[in-house]
């Protein structure tokens, strides 16, 4: 085997690891990681022991040359993030796109997605849907994206990060109105909990104690 290969990792359940993918991890020469601290436990839990180098938003384009030059000599290498999906709305996109223009084979071996799970768990699906990532971190910048969004006539999916929940549930409701929202915390966890409503009823039962874990926001579609 040659070439880069994108894995998708479990999003929270270790369960969740697919035999193709715990199969590509054994097999490549080195392993690339958004983070290695996460990624060690996690391949150590499935007895797989190879060469883990960082790679994140911060070196991807340093160690591009050298990632290339190794894969052009017949290496082959894994691509993980801390969770889901590299490339999606984690590093990993630039190293893609080089891979490609410079003509090295792509592989991928798909597996858990928040995406997904969340678009599925909140029952506004069924007819597509958009991934908008995570909101803008600023009031303002924020507010402007779900205005650009306001009028889609299909449900939108957003990550968010505990510390800016409530700013985004309150920025929902001022540009939103009353439309239905669906909240995914610590999908496929121990504590995975869901939670729908109005941007004001969720922001209401988040007053009630500070956010913890990862959040997944679905915005129903405009009707």
């Amino acid at each position: 085997m040659s070439g880069l290969f994108i894995v998708g990792t479990p999003i929270g359940n270790r369960g969740d690891m697919t035999p193709r993918a715990l199969e590509t991890l054994r097999a490549v020469d080195q392993i690339l990681a958004e983070d290695t601290r996460r990624t060690r436990p996690l391949l150590s839990a499935f007895d797989i022991h190879k060469p883990v180098r960082s790679c994140h938003g911060f070196n991807e384009s340093a160690i591009l040359g050298n990632v290339l030059m190794r894969l052009r000599d017949g290496e082959s290498m894994a691509l993980v993030t801390d969770s889901g999906m590299p490339a999606v709305s984690d590093p990993g996109a630039r190293l893609v796109t080089a891979c490609r223009q410079a003509g090295i084979p792509i592989h991928v071996v798909p597996g858990p997605s928040a995406v997904t799970a969340a678009i599925a768990a909140s029952g506004f699906g069924g007819h597509g849907f958009v991934f908008a990532g995570f909101a803008p971190r600023k009031t303002g910048a924020r507010q402007r994206c779900l205005e650009s969004w306001k009028d889609a006539k299909l449900p939108l999916v957003f990550f968010e990060a505990p510390h800016r929940l409530r700013q985004f549930l309150t920025d929902a409701a001022a540009v939103l109105g009353d439309r239905d929202l669906y909240v995914g915390r610590e999908l496929t966890k121990k504590f995975e909990e869901h939670y729908w409503g109005s941007a004001a009823d969720l922001l209401q039962h988040f007053a009630k104690q500070a956010p913890r874990g990862e959040f997944v926001v679905v915005v129903a579609a405009c009707r």
